[in-house]
């Protein structure tokens, strides 16, 4: 789980081979520049959230080729000359990355992150940006959904054992935490990101002991000061419940407080309805319901109309895997090439018209109305472009549906692309949010709100 050296051969054999191709040929100190995007929007939505960042930075940081990188190209078919291999060892990033804040509302078509720098350089990275950018972009997005759903309900991260291995678990915590997660079960991703870390107790707590009642009060005893305790080992509303009652009460006495109860099968909706009526009746109003099982968006969305009593959500398999859309479809694309100082842009032409690229460097402004403080839009342009820098009235226009148009005259601009790397170092600009991740702060005419941030 290293961010650079580690996963140094963590890219496609193409890319080595391209970046082989341009040191046999003398051009790959040739300078280019490519772009980030995704062409539809995840989970059949209107937005997605930007992640991923962080670990791109430290990857790039970090990136080395070391002795074992070196022996094993060696052992390839293509042979590459020792000449390349002393390449490739001495190889530093020191390209320049732009990119959307982590936690900013992004959409469809339009760059979230643009890598500038040699061939050699740019071409080798694309991999591993794709695959953190698009896993951690995919995860951050469905958990800002689940929050949305839950309101002003704390949501908790359960997903570990059922993500595609440790990296993914690890990563997709952070990513949840930046959406609007409240804690994570996960230790590792609680050390490494400052996310605070939540859990209870299994089953087998339960079917170790005698008696539920025994399996509570012991419980109780080990951490009076944090306890929530599973009901549903046996039965929820006619043991679980009663004995969890009973050991609150042994709490109270010692002046403790127990803190939840988990609900983790079953009708959640009556169960937790029926599980608040006992709560209340004993006394135990502040007593909070957390709940599991599978949850995501809609079943939450769905339970809240029930009338469900629950106060916390545990959501861990549909969201860690992204169940119902497993990827994100992000792609990086070269827009431009370095000719005699000047950037050319270049474009790739597609049978599948969604696949053909906008060429050159693009700088992407959210554009805030000033009358209603609201963002209307994102606008896309070309870097040389300097109308919306001037304030000038925009056109503003659906790219799918173009008879779709508004005229903006008084606004601003909060430009979303934002300097992450200058000369292969992390720019001392880049400040860290309270979320644990790379962020740049833009603001407006709006009481200096950040629009941006999700």
């Amino acid at each position: 789980m290293t961010d650079g050296a580690g996963l140094t051969l963590h890219m496609d054999k193409y890319e080595l081979n391209m970046v082989y191709a341009h040191w046999v040929n003398g051009t790959q100190n040739e300078r280019t520049a490519f772009e980030v995007s995704f062409r539809k929007l995840p989970f059949g939505g209107g937005y997605a959230v930007a992640a991923g960042l962080e670990r791109i930075v430290r990857y790039l940081e970090t990136l080395r080729f070391g002795d074992e990188e070196i022996a094993f190209l060696r052992t390839q078919e293509e042979n590459y000359p020792e000449a390349f291999l002393e390449e490739l060892r001495r190889f530093r990033f020191e390209g320049d990355v732009y990119a959307v804040p982590e936690g900013t509302l992004v959409f469809a078509n339009e760059p979230l992150l643009r890598v500038e720098g040699r061939v050699f350089e740019a071409q080798l990275v694309e991999t591993a940006v794709l695959n953190f950018l698009n896993y951690q972009t995919l995860i951050a997005t469905k958990a800002s959904r689940v929050k949305l759903a839950a309101g002003d309900d704390a949501v908790l991260e359960f997903g570990s054992r059922r993500a595609q291995e440790a990296d993914a678990a690890l990563w997709g915590a952070r990513a949840a935490y930046i959406a609007g997660f409240a804690a994570t079960s996960n230790l590792l991703a609680g050390m490494r990101f400052g996310i605070p870390a939540s859990g209870t107790h299994a089953h087998s707590w339960v079917q170790a002991h005698e008696t539920e009642a025994e399996a509570f009060d012991l419980y109780a005893r080990a951490l009076p000061d944090q306890v929530t305790l599973l009901v549903d080992t046996y039965d929820t509303l006619r043991s679980g419940v009663p004995n969890a009652i009973r050991t609150a009460k042994r709490l109270e006495a010692m002046g403790k407080r127990l803190n939840a109860i988990r609900l983790d099968s079953g009708d959640l909706s009556y169960l937790s309805q029926q599980a608040r009526r006992m709560l209340d009746e004993a006394g135990l109003h502040y007593v909070r319901i957390v709940a599991s099982n599978d949850l995501d968006e809609n079943l939450i969305a769905d339970l809240k109309a029930q009338g469900a009593r629950i106060d916390v959500w545990g959501v861990g398999t549909q969201l860690i895997t992204a169940f119902d859309q497993p990827a994100l479809g992000g792609v990086y694309k070269l827009v431009a090439l370095e000719r005699d100082g000047a950037w050319e842009p270049v474009i790739k032409i597609s049978g599948n018209p969604e696949k053909v690229t906008n060429p050159g460097i693009k700088d992407v402004y959210r554009i805030v109305s000033r009358e209603t403080c609201k963002a209307v839009a994102d606008y896309v342009a070309l870097q040389e472009e300097d109308d919306v820098k001037r304030g000038e009235p925009l056109k503003l226009f659906d790219p799918v549906h173009p008879y779709l148009s508004q005229t903006i005259r008084d606004y601003d601009a909060l430009p979303l692309l934002q300097p992450v790397i200058r000369a292969g170092r992390r720019c001392t600009s880049c400040r860290r949010s309270k979320r644990c991740g790379l962020i740049t702060r833009s603001s407006c005419s709006c009481s200096g709100r950040n629009i941006c941030a999700a």
